[in-house]
């Protein structure tokens, strides 16, 4: 897994990027009460708004961390957004999408990078 920081993981399912939001993000937002996810099939460059989260403390973009294509969504979060902060390394993803070239994955951080930015 990697991070971005954006606090936004990065997991490689074969060929796809599975793309969420860290714990210390989800802990940060506080109640998570609405997620505006991408279209599938949408075009994205790095550092593009990907989907709208809503808080009770905060209205919140997450960004692309790639140039890509997003493939997938994960609808669950439309009924419920709060698998987010129950689950946000797990259920709680946001999308899949498909890169050129995985790696690039290698200039974003490893755990204990993220560890060190956040302590």
């Amino acid at each position: 897994m990697k991070f971005t920081e954006e606090h936004e993981w990065l997991r490689i399912e074969e060929d796809l990027v599975v793309v969420g939001i860290t714990e210390h993000a989800a802990e940060q937002l506080g109640d998570i009460v609405f997620v505006e996810l991408p279209e599938q099939g949408t075009k994205v460059a790095s550092g593009d708004d990907a989907v709208v989260i809503e808080s009770v403390k905060a209205a919140s973009d997450i960004l692309a961390p790639l140039d890509g294509e997003i493939v997938e969504v994960n609808g669950t979060l439309d009924d419920n957004p709060a698998l987010v902060n129950e689950d946000p390394l797990g259920a709680g993803w946001f999308f899949k999408m498909k890169i050129d070239d995985l790696s690039a994955l290698d200039a974003f951080m490893d755990e204990d990078a993220y560890k060190d930015l956040i302590d």
